[in-house]
């Protein structure tokens, strides 16, 4: 996977930040989950395995909107393409 996979990744998660329509908390976790994909001291695949899991709680809120639940997963399946391409 390519530099400009991962910036398409972190878009998402800037959109799902910056969004006003998204309660705060989602917002927090897009945020934790950039901030985890983009940490360099840990191997890609670790960092987008972390990032997995804060997307996956966050997909399983029940205070999440129908359009950021379908960004998460969008942003989960990407990062699953990037976990495998590395391994």
């Amino acid at each position: 996977m390519s530099n400009a996979d991962i910036k398409n990744i972190t878009d998402v998660l800037d959109f799902l930040a910056n969004d006003d329509s998204i309660p705060k908390n989602i917002r927090r976790g897009a945020t934790e989950a950039k901030t985890r994909l983009m940490d360099t001291s840990e191997a890609l695949d670790v960092r987008a395995t972390g990032a997995m899991t804060i997307l996956d709680d966050l997909a399983n809120d029940n205070n999440t909107p129908l359009h950021a639940r379908t960004l998460i997963w969008k942003a989960t399946s990407e990062l699953e393409s990037l976990a495998a391409s590395v391994r």
